[in-house]
């Protein structure tokens, strides 16, 4: 078993590098791109100069931007808010920070005086722009797909309902475990099995939870459900599909439900969904 972890956290540090040097790369492409056009005034420099100042934006960008993912991603599901709001609110946010090392970029070696108000302003703006131009495009319409065809994009929880009872009907409850030339279940570690729980959206990749661990798939939810399809469940939630086997208790806090699955794993349920859990019998 110990073997077994390890190799998942190879696994998971192999695919954390691989979304990092990725990410990095379409930031050079960007910073390139912003230095031929050289917006807000800065066609006047040298190519060069613009090219260096760029790629450093881009890359100090990233750095700063990046991080908020994981803030929003709790936020989204511990509070089950939409994602575009929460993006907008934490590229305000990042935004602060950024303004403040591209304007002490701008002055160095050298460090910089204090601008009047309506110059920092509008260097915040010009960054906002700029910043919340790539946000947009790493974490709401390129994260993986999920993200710009759900609730992220300003759909509700009544869209999510609808989508799942248009899903194929589950197979009664003595359903077989996913054989194993399952597209999905060929990519998990052995040591894993093939009994799928449920499955958990995380930024670009699925989180596989089996009765013997979890494993992130390089993989959109939609697709990894549509390889379950023979597995009696359901998507509960935006980000989480459950097997009805799996479902062990109900923990409700105020108007949060969530399912209690084996090992005891929690999985959030949609507000929509809730009615939705009743009528089928899982609640």
């Amino acid at each position: 078993m110990g073997s077994a972890q390890d190799e998942q956290a190879i696994g998971h540090r192999a695919a954390l590098l691989r979304k990092i040097l990725t990410d990095l790369a379409i930031m050079t492409v960007i910073g390139l791109f912003l230095a031929i056009i050289g917006p807000f005034g800065t066609i006047a420099n040298p190519f060069p100069v613009r090219l260096l100042s760029w790629l450093a934006f881009a890359y100090i960008g990233y750095v700063i931007y990046s991080p908020m993912s994981f803030v929003v991603e709790r936020m989204h599901r511990g509070l089950d808010l939409p994602l575009l709001p929460l993006w907008i609110f934490a590229t305000l946010i990042a935004t602060v920070p950024m303004t403040v090392m591209v304007y002490i970029v701008q002055f160095m070696p050298n460090w910089p005086p204090v601008p009047p108000l309506d110059e920092a302003l509008m260097s915040y703006f010009y960054v906002f722009v700029i910043g919340g131009g790539v946000t947009l495009l790493f974490n709401v319409i390129g994260s993986g797909g999920e993200n710009s065809q759900r609730e992220d994009s300003g759909v509700d929880d009544r869209v999510e309902a609808a989508v799942t009872e248009q899903s194929p009907p589950a197979r009664p409850a003595d359903t077989l475990p996913v054989p194993p030339s399952n597209p999905l279940i060929d990519q998990l570690a052995g040591e894993l099995g093939s009994d799928v729980i449920a499955l958990e959206m995380e930024d670009h990749y699925v989180r596989v939870h089996t009765a013997l661990g979890s494993e992130l798939v390089l993989m959109r939810l939609r697709d990894a459900m549509a390889y379950l399809s023979d597995v009696e469940g359901r998507q509960v939630h935006r980000s989480w599909w459950v097997a009805r086997l799996a479902v062990e208790d109900i923990k409700r806090e105020g108007r949060n439900v969530r399912l209690v699955l084996s090992g005891g794993l929690e999985a959030p349920v949609a507000r929509a969904q809730v009615s939705e859990l009743k009528t089928a019998g899982w609640i």
